[in-house]
């Protein structure tokens, strides 16, 4: 008889048996599930992971298009560099990581960490580019560690090069990543972080033409990372090449004179015929190689803050009084008008009173009796201060708007500023108030609530000297797109001036007898030449206003001089701003040797050497200083005697 406890003690190891095979058959179950879940149903999933573990796609930066000269000459070309990389996906401890990377390259931590950070939503697969430009010691550290830091890459990428460094660097502009708040622009729609974009210039304006299309390279790598073969290579296409209007000789001839003569400022040299930029210049400006090879904080924080502001663009940024400039629109107004002819003369005695208050001429005994083409010459106040007696302060806002004086010249160039020649409507719309006759005494010899860029006294001279048409200035000709050159069309004439042809040649010979007369033009005369311009002085700031800025801020007036030549068939026409030069005879110099490079340009002449680098230009005697104007009870920019 069988003993009951056994009975159970071998049903309930039954019972445990059957559990198991139960419990193996579903594990089994579940095994088999899985792996034709894994191996069928997700097969493809799978199989693109492996793949991606030892297949790589590396992006090929593309090359931005080549910058040529008028004449075919290279200004902009590009140049190979090794860049530093993270690949976050090879990364197992990517903090660990950029503190190695800091520490063996010698680069703020801080820095390669607000690189990561600042691209962290780009696809991980994409490397990281956080050392720009990387010097042979931190390339060879970076290799040498390949296996501790396999996360880290070392590429060849092409990257912008500016040869004559930073010659002209307000108008080719500079290259950079693009910034989180261009990303929504739409002239940057299809780029995404890290993205290597034109940040001003020509490089800003011509980005869409100037960048290629990113490259790809297929490679297999190693289980470190290591790339052991190409598989495919998809090579970048670079970007459209452009020729810029600019002569490279005349850009350089500009510049040495500027630092020759020891002077900042600005200047524009144009073909009054079509508009095109001859040569331009900003100074001080920036090397935009600086930006190319990654700029450092400091060195960017050392620009921000230098009481210079070589960022500004004086040319198309800074507005200034345009001074006796300012008389060549007050005479064509006045002759187009028929307020008076050529042979209109007034009296000079050294000043003028005029609404009560007494107007001062640069010169103490006065010119005497002058007519107007002598009034341009010698620059006489008193003709052009009863001129604007006679004139209403809208019909100059007219002539000067004809000859572009007003709003933006529409060059090519991001960040324009306006020009501003005031009118009744403009003074009521800004301080709710009328124009007072009075205002307009010191607008007529270019003071008040007149100012201007230097870019629009320069297309107001290409105006006068191809007979009335207001050309836009522009810098780029044309465009390679692979096909050769394309010649872009020149931008249409934004108007034309209704002007009698003998009125615009008293204007003209008035203009020619200050360089080649008894004028104030004088050191811009080349014998043969007939260079025919204006000098004029640029109060910066009120004489009650020096006073208290005394020491403060520079004070000293600015010098202008526009011009165009010859007189009879003007094949040049421009600007030079000297800043804070005093005199406008000052800037004389400076136009008259890029005048000579052009001109023995075009007669294949040996381009003319400066005779003395660095020495300062004396003005001569005759040079007038601008009045200061008295005190006014008047309102608005630059005030005025009610």
């Amino acid at each position: 008889m069988l003993n009951p406890g056994a009975y159970e003690d071998r049903q309930s190891l039954h019972a445990r048996i059957t559990a198991l095979q139960i419990g193996a058959v579903v594990c089994f179950v579940l095994l088999a599930v899985s792996f034709w879940l894994l191996q069928v149903v997700q097969h493809q999933k799978y199989k693109e992971m492996a793949d991606n573990n030892r297949l790589r796609t590396i992006p090929l930066r593309a090359p931005r298009g080549i910058l040529f000269d008028r004449n075919g000459k290279v200004l902009v070309e590009n140049r190979y560099s090794r860049t530093i990389a993270i690949d976050r996906e090879r990364a197992t401890n990517l903090d660990l990581t950029l503190t190695k990377l800091a520490a063996v390259t010698g680069v703020d931590e801080a820095e390669i960490r607000e690189i990561v950070q600042r691209r962290r939503k780009e696809p991980i697969f994409r490397p990281i580019a956080v050392i720009e430009h990387a010097t042979e010691e931190q390339v060879f550290s970076v290799l040498a560690r390949a296996y501790e830091m396999r996360e880290v890459v070392v590429q060849e990428v092409p990257t912008r090069a500016y040869p004559q460094g930073g010659l002209a660097g307000h108008l080719f502009g500079y290259v950079g990543e693009i910034q989180e708040s261009q990303l929504e622009r739409s002239e940057f729609a299809g780029l995404g972080p890290g993205a290597v974009v034109g940040q001003t210039g020509v490089e800003r304006v011509y980005n869409a033409k100037l960048m290629g299309e990113e490259g790809s390279r297929y490679v297999v790598v190693n289980s470190v990372g290591r790339e052991i073969e190409k598989l495919s290579e998809q090579p970048p296409t670079e970007g459209n090449r452009l020729q810029l209007t600019i002569d490279a000789d005349m850009q350089r001839a500009l510049e040495e004179a500027f630092h020759a003569n020891g002077y900042n400022g600005a200047a524009a040299f144009l073909d009054p015929r079509t508009g095109e930029v001859l040569a331009m210049t900003s100074l001080p400006a920036y090397d935009p190689n600086d930006f190319a090879a990654g700029i450092g904080r400091a060195k960017f924080a050392e620009l921000l803050a230098d009481r210079l502001k070589p960022f500004t663009n004086r040319l198309i940024q800074g507005t200034y009084h345009p001074g006796s400039t300012f008389k060549i629109p007050m005479a064509i107004a006045a002759l187009s008008e028929g307020i008076i002819t050529a042979d209109h003369t007034e009296y000079c005695t050294g000043s003028a009173v005029i609404y009560g208050h007494p107007f001062a001429c640069h010169k103490k005994g006065g010119h005497g009796r002058v007519d107007l083409k002598t009034a341009i010459e010698k620059s006489c106040n008193v003709y052009f201060y009863k001129l604007g007696q006679r004139m209403s302060i809208d019909t100059i806002h007219k002539y000067a708007a004809a000859l572009g004086l007003t709003g933006r010249t529409g060059v090519d160039l991001p960040n324009e500023g306006e020009s501003l020649v005031p009118s009744t409507e403009w003074k009521r719309r800004t301080f709710n108030q009328p124009w007072y006759p009075g205002e307009t005494i010191s607008v007529a010899i270019g003071q008040g609530a007149v100012s201007v860029t230097p870019l629009a006294l320069a297309t107001m001279m290409a105006t006068v000297a191809n007979g009335g048409t207001l050309v836009t200035p522009h810098l780029v000709r044309a465009v390679d797109e692979g096909r050769g050159w394309t010649p872009l069309p020149t931008p249409e004439p934004r108007s034309r001036l209704s002007i009698l042809p003998q009125h615009l040649q008293d204007v003209r010979d008035g203009l020619w007898r200050v360089v080649n007369g008894a004028g104030t033009g004088s050191l811009a005369r080349i014998a043969g030449r007939d260079v025919a311009g204006k000098t004029g002085t640029a109060q910066v700031i009120s004489l009650e206003g020096a006073k208290v800025a005394k020491g403060k801020i520079d004070v000293r007036d600015h010098g202008w001089f526009v011009f165009f030549a010859p007189r009879d068939n003007p094949q040049i026409a421009g600007v030079v701003f000297a800043e804070h030069a005093m005199h406008g005879s000052s800037a004389a110099p400076i136009a008259k040797h890029v005048l000579e490079t052009f001109f023995a340009k075009q007669e294949g002449r040996p381009l003319p050497v400066l005779v003395k680098p660095g020495a300062i230009v004396t003005p001569p005697d005759n040079e007038p200083d601008e009045p200061r104007l008295p005190p006014t009870t008047g309102s608005g920019r630059g005030g005025g005697v009610r």
